[in-house]
């Protein structure tokens, strides 16, 4: 059997097309993650490549030759010096036995055992997934199903395994499905398992002001005295310290590094790069040099490895969202792998926007290719850094278009303005560089404050000083809802007052109106 050294162990056995785990780690806890890293390639259905599924602390218990792997349920805690109080809680709320296996051999402290049927399973939820987009009921076929061990590897700090996964109907399957797959009764995807040790201790969670703009984690601390709320809420955010606190300006102990797709095409990856790195900025703000790097993906790296954090360039039949995800240790809400995809045909879309206002054909091409270009690059530019900053633990700010485009994490509609000759001017159609409201959210969630600082206080005074100049902070339950009632919440839009912003839509709209015509039509 060939051997895969690394955090747990593992045998692959080729002529019985089997995999051996060994366990020699027992109670100790680890991350489980699962993801998709090759999907089905339609928007409607969202099952993308690269898709982040489910993550859980697990342990691995033995009673005889049984193993369990065991998910804790860390929504119910007691944050207590004291293991009566933990065991208390512990017991009150149930646990989940992710899989059970039998111990084929043993020494000493290690067990082997037949993984093989743990790790050829469907973990994602595909054929759900597909039944409620209404593409019809899939099974596994478990004949159709085997390991890819292209992607399958080991590291002292993680073991990766990859599955290739069939799923069959007999019956009719759906438009999107037969719009995407070869045969549309069979569906084979990709399908990815981590086990990730935990981070080391050190790591500081911070409080979730629900005005700082973050994603977080909650739970209930049953050792939380009575005068205190019973709900415990942190940010998400990575790890980040400075080699000297006490500075103003200092470099990271460690700095954050994201990763560029290596398939996406120039000159795409070099504006992925340019925009995902405006967030140093941000970090500058916060006081901390050369904090934040985003380089091209090494050519012998695997997105799947937790150790990298990954922006990716995804191809779908049609256009569709992007959007970033997260790894997180659900204990303190650090961040341990950002995972941004980015829809490749969005730069298509804009490129049709500037077509449409422009009417660009019938002038000189080489003028007409770099306007076009550098609309589509900046828009660009502004979606690496926005679905970036998801992965950084930010949500979404709709207010700052009121406020001077004062975030990336806005959705942005094209500025555009009408000439003297009224011939639309996309020139500055998109914001360049960071806002001024995400430099305030990224220092209230990664500034590492001097020792005997008053956190709490320095927290507090960080956004009041930022609403006391006129920064607005609201996000999704304030702008999507019916019954979301702010002016300053809509979304692709631009400008302080939403009445004016349409009546300027308008006349950019009968502008390019009066110009259309036959130089809207690309020859050939």
């Amino acid at each position: 059997m060939q051997k895969f050294p690394g955090y747990f162990p593992f045998y692959w056995d080729a002529k019985a097309g089997k995999l051996w785990l060994e366990i020699d780690k027992w109670n100790s806890e680890f991350l489980y993650v699962e993801s998709l890293p090759a999907g089905i390639g339609s928007n409607d259905i969202g099952l993308d490549r690269g898709q982040l599924g489910q993550s859980h602390i697990v342990r691995f218990e033995r009673t005889g030759p049984r193993v369990l792997l065991i998910a804790s349920n860390e929504g119910f805690r007691a944050d207590s010096d004291n293991a009566d109080e933990r065991r208390a809680v512990r017991d009150a709320f149930a646990e989940s036995v992710v899989w059970g296996f039998e111990a084929a051999a043993e020494e000493g402290n290690h067990a082997l055992v037949d993984a093989t049927a743990f790790y050829l399973r469907d973990v994602h939820g595909i054929p759900g997934t597909l039944q409620r987009n209404q593409q019809g009921q899939f099974r596994l076929d478990p004949t159709r199903c085997a390991f890819y061990l292209a992607n399958t590897k080991n590291f002292p700090e993680n073991s990766e395994v990859e599955t290739m996964l069939t799923f069959t109907t007999e019956g009719e399957a759906g438009p999107l499905v037969r719009s995407v797959t070869p045969m549309a009764q069979a569906i084979t995807v990709r399908e990815h398992v981590s086990f990730v040790e935990l981070p080391p201790p050190g790591f500081k969670p911070r409080i979730n002001d629900p005005r700082s703009g973050y994603f977080g984690i909650q739970y209930m601390d049953f050792a939380t005295p009575i005068s205190d709320p019973v709900v415990k809420r942190y940010i998400d955010h990575h790890r980040l310290e400075k080699k000297d606190p006490a500075a103003a300006m200092s470099e990271p102990i460690r700095p954050i590094v994201y990763y560029v797709d290596r398939g996406a095409p120039e000159p795409v990856r070099s504006a992925l790069i340019e925009g995902a790195s405006w967030w140093n900025q941000a970090f500058e703000a916060a006081g901390y040099r050369n904090a934040f790097r985003v380089e091209v993906m090494p050519p012998d790296a695997d997105p799947m490895d937790v150790r990298y954090n990954v922006i990716q360039w995804v191809h779908r039949s049609t256009r569709g969202w992007s959007y970033g995800s997260s790894v997180t240790d659900p204990r303190t809400g650090e961040i341990i792998q950002g995972r941004v995809s980015l829809g490749s045909l969005r730069d298509r879309q804009d490129f049709l926007i500037a077509e449409g206002l422009l009417a660009p054909y019938g002038k000189d091409k080489s003028v007409v290719d770099k306007i076009m270009q550098q609309v589509v690059l900046a828009r660009l530019r502004q979606l690496a850094a926005h679905e970036v900053g998801h992965t950084l633990g930010l949500q979404h700010n709709f207010a700052a278009s009121t406020t001077n485009r004062a975030s990336v994490m806005d959705y942005p509609a094209p500025l555009v303005k009408l000439g003297a000759d009224g011939v639309p001017d996309i020139s500055d159609a998109y914001a360049k560089g960071i806002g001024e409201w995400d430099k305030v959210a990224i220092t209230y969630g990664y500034q590492d404050f001097p020792a005997g600082t008053d956190e709490q206080g320095s927290l507090d005074k960080i956004l009041g000083d930022a609403f006391a100049r006129g920064l607005r902070y609201l996000t999704d339950q304030d702008a999507r809802p019916a019954s979301a009632a702010s002016s300053y919440t809509h979304l692709w839009d631009n400008g302080a007052n939403v009445i004016d912003g349409l009546a300027q839509v308008m006349k950019v709209r009968a502008a390019a109106m009066n110009r259309f015509g036959e130089n809207n039509i690309r020859e050939g």
